[in-house]
């Protein structure tokens, strides 16, 4: 399923990079990307997340620019990111797969939660029931950021969803829950 359905290719629009993500002045575009998921509003300012503005970026429905009005292509827009979050190229490529896939994925609750990925058609009628943590294959994570995270979407009533990037760069999905013995 391509996203390119869900927003008309007319609503192409330009961002300018800033240091956490991509802002957005004009304000049709920046409603219409809010009211399919996209975005946030803070101080009267749109921002698009590095992942979000990549993706959108790829669906040629987004153009970036530096502050002198520069094009600022793909890679420099990933490497922008790769300043502030060692783990960009994983995070993107789980909120493209689950993007592409239909689902409404939105930033996680602070540390150890990457993402929240809202049921299809769910997102603004709905709380997100999934809370995704974002991983390479190969690479080692401590058991105690994996219980952190297993606990906090316990605590919010939400299931935990490990997104594991293997090494071809497919993501492959488990299910966790508390081990429990009877």
């Amino acid at each position: 399923m391509s996203d390119n359905k869900t927003i008309p290719l007319e609503l192409k629009t330009t961002g300018i990079l800033s240091e956490k993500g991509v802002r957005i002045d004009e304000k049709s575009s920046a409603d219409s990307l809010f009211q399919r998921g996209y975005g946030t509003a803070e101080e009267g300012v749109f921002k698009l997340a590095f992942y979000e503005a990549l993706y959108l970026m790829d669906k040629e429905i987004l153009e970036v620019k530096d502050e002198k009005g520069e094009e600022v292509n793909f890679q420099a827009l990933l490497q922008a990111y790769e300043k502030t979050d060692q783990n960009a190229w994983v995070n993107y490529l789980v909120y493209r797969d689950l993007r592409s896939r239909g689902y409404v994925v939105r930033e996680g609750f602070g540390e150890g939660i990457d993402f929240r990925m809202y049921e299809r058609g769910a997102y603004g009628k709905d709380t997100a029931p999934y809370l995704i943590l974002s991983i390479q294959e190969g690479k080692p994570v401590p058991i105690r950021d994996l219980t952190d995270a297993l606990q906090r979407s316990q605590s919010q009533k939400k299931e935990l969803i490990l997104a594991v990037m293997n090494r071809r760069g497919e993501i492959v999905y488990y299910s966790i829950s508390q081990l429990t013995f009877k």
